[in-house]
């Protein structure tokens, strides 16, 4: 035979890829079952057959894991919390309720499950069981792909106001923080990116011991403005006002703030916190963020129209969607220890809860209170709150063009 017509068979036999990998696939049990003399026969047999390098089929032959056995199932109970039909309205609450952390979600189930029910339908009896007795841990687990990190910094708008600063002290240790009815406030500037002219501003106020927060909006920082606003968070508050702590605007430090806290018959302590401090007013500068920046962003609201409606959605779904179904913490030790700061805070609550835990207020108003908590349903509250703030945004975005 001549070498031409030799070379012409040889290539006329060469296997394909796919040729070669059923061969592998049809002789692999039987070497991987074969006693070492087998083996070599067989290895023979398949380098032959497919002009492998002895070596090259050795390592094919090693790697191949088609018919590796399947991994052993992970051992213990079948896990409970994987179930679509918890992790469901977990999740609808969870974004409801303003994304709020594992440990106050914890809290926040077992207030806004029946307004679930109200709303989406019935769920079944383990499902709301296992709801309940869910672990801030396993929260965070079934959360974690769905996390949602906020940025942004805030803009100072507060202006020193010298007039009055002998007059009014500052805060120290003279409250009585454990008692409701010791107020933080401050303004929030809806001014977007500058400052410039007239626009709108949000009066803040929380109270210390119970967490209940009221807000009103005010054009620009005018002293009467404020001072009425002042007037109508004071008859919405569940318990009288005993104290008042500003920072050092001149929006708070002005005659007409001063002579409507001293001048009357149950004084109200009128403190200010120390200049260029920001960390004494640590409690109102926190609500700053959850009440206000994290729902109205940093959009700029220079139309005086929008004042009457942030005014309406503050005073009615605002104030009860917060205090009644947002829980909060509240440190109660703090301990320094070399260079670390230990710090415990207690269970999250309401501050609905908090007032009802609390042996200051009126039986009274705990009724009437605890009479207009059954009525509400949470989910039925942000709705309402975001139908309004669509239009706040929409009167906003009509007035920029």
């Amino acid at each position: 035979m001549h070498v031409t017509e030799k070379t012409c068979i040889e290539r006329d036999c060469v296997m394909s890829s796919r040729s070669k990998r059923e061969y592998l696939e049809a002789i692999y049990l039987r070497y991987k079952r074969a006693c070492r003399k087998d083996k070599a026969i067989i290895l023979d047999e398949f380098c032959t057959t497919c002009g492998y390098h002895r070596k090259h089929a050795i390592r094919l032959l090693k790697k191949f894991t088609r018919f590796i056995k399947p991994k052993k199932k992970k051992r213990g109970r079948t896990p409970l919390y994987n179930k679509e039909a918890i992790v469901k309205p977990m999740k609808k609450i969870w974004l409801s309720a303003n994304l709020p952390c594992s440990k106050r979600l914890k809290a926040v189930l077992p207030l806004w499950l029946p307004g679930y029910v109200q709303e989406y339908g019935g769920l079944p009896t383990e499902v709301t069981e296992a709801l309940i007795a869910i672990s801030p841990a396993t929260i965070d687990r079934l959360l974690k792909p769905v996390r949602v990190k906020y940025k942004g910094r805030g803009r100072s708008t507060t202006k020193p106001g010298t007039l009055l600063r002998k007059q009014i002290p500052i805060k120290t240790n003279q409250w009585d923080e454990s008692h409701p009815g010791f107020l933080e406030a401050d303004t929030v500037a809806h001014c977007g990116t500058s400052m410039a002219g007239m626009f709108a501003f949000t009066i803040d106020c929380v109270d210390i011991a119970t967490g209940w927060t009221e807000q009103r909006a005010v054009w620009g920082k005018g002293e009467t403005d404020v001072l009425a606003q002042i007037k109508d968070i004071e008859v919405s508050l569940p318990f009288p006002l005993l104290g008042f702590d500003s920072d050092n605007g001149g929006e708070f430090l002005n005659y007409h703030l001063l002579r409507h806290f001293t001048e009357r018959e149950q004084r109200v302590q009128f403190t200010r916190s120390s200049a260029y401090h920001k960390d004494d007013n640590s409690h109102i500068e926190q609500k700053n963020w959850t009440h206000v920046r994290q729902w109205l962003g940093y959009h700029r609201f220079d139309i005086p129209e929008i004042v009457p409606l942030l005014n309406k959605l503050y005073k009615t779904e605002w104030r009860l969607f917060h205090n009644f179904f947002c829980p909060s913490v509240k440190l109660i030790a703090k301990q320094r220890i070399a260079s670390k700061t230990i710090k415990r805070y207690d269970n999250p609550k309401t501050p609905y809860q908090r007032v009802m835990d609390s042996p200051d207020i009126a039986p009274s108003t705990k009724r009437s209170l605890t009479k207009l908590f059954k009525k509400l349903n949470p989910f039925r509250l942000r709705k309402a709150m975001e139908d309004k703030l669509k239009k706040v945004f929409l009167l906003c975005y009509k007035n920029s063009r």
